[in-house]
């Protein structure tokens, strides 16, 4: 606990960690200019983030990239901003914009956060496809095979199926977890969002706003 704490101290190594949300893999390079420091500084922070296991180091040739290390740490690091309070205040309309969109819908790690997200889950719960402990119901399997095919409730791994995750802008909570990454998955590769090139946010399209209300119930009123 006092190693982890340590590593996340630093305002420089936890700007890293809140830019690897976003689940892409980052050069060093792109850390350093992320968090408005020399390659050299970056270096000797990422080895602190590796050392309590927060961030991995991927090769692929001769290259190498930082991603986080898990959904775990994923999860550590949203539970962290949530728990820190809110958001400082902002200066100016593109900044105000900025924080509108991540409040609005974003990415966090591998699954959807904010108030689309947040909503989602309370559509889940609200909807009788979850029961209150978490656990998947008929319908719910009904619902995630409906959207992303027979193995939709299949983990590829040993991450849990459904897991809540709170969210640092609702201070509520947010579906994460194996069904998390599937319907994030599923809402790009059917154009339901749309990445933005510059932060973790993400814009519903109509055919999005459609599907939200159609499946959940979402309003279309959200965005």
């Amino acid at each position: 606990m006092s190693q982890l704490g340590h590593a996340l101290s630093s305002p420089t190594r936890v700007q890293m960690c809140l830019a690897l949300l976003d689940g892409r893999a980052w050069t060093s390079g792109e850390l350093a200019r992320a968090a408005g420091v020399s390659r050299s500084t970056a270096s000797e922070h990422l080895t602190t983030l590796l050392d309590v296991r927060l961030v991995a180091l991927r090769r692929q040739g001769r290259h190498s990239y930082v991603t986080l290390a898990s959904p775990d740490a994923a999860h550590i690091i949203e539970a962290a901003t949530a728990y820190a309070g809110k958001a400082a205040a902002v200066s100016s309309l593109r900044s105000a914009t900025a924080r509108d969109g991540m409040a609005l819908a974003r990415t966090c790690y591998d699954h959807l956060a904010g108030r689309l997200g947040v909503a989602l889950f309370d559509a889940l719960a609200e909807r009788g496809h979850l029961t209150p402990d978490l656990a998947v119901t008929a319908t719910g399997r009904d619902l995630f095979e409906s959207i992303a095919g027979p193995d939709a409730l299949v983990p590829s791994s040993r991450r849990p199926l459904v897991r809540s995750c709170l969210d640092w802008t609702e201070r509520r909570s947010h579906l994460s977890g194996h069904l998390g990454a599937v319907l994030l998955r599923a809402a790009r590769d059917r154009g339901w969002i749309h990445a933005q090139q510059t932060s973790r946010a993400v814009t519903i399209s109509p055919a999005g706003t459609a599907a939200f209300h159609s499946l959940f119930g979402i309003p279309p009123t959200l965005s």
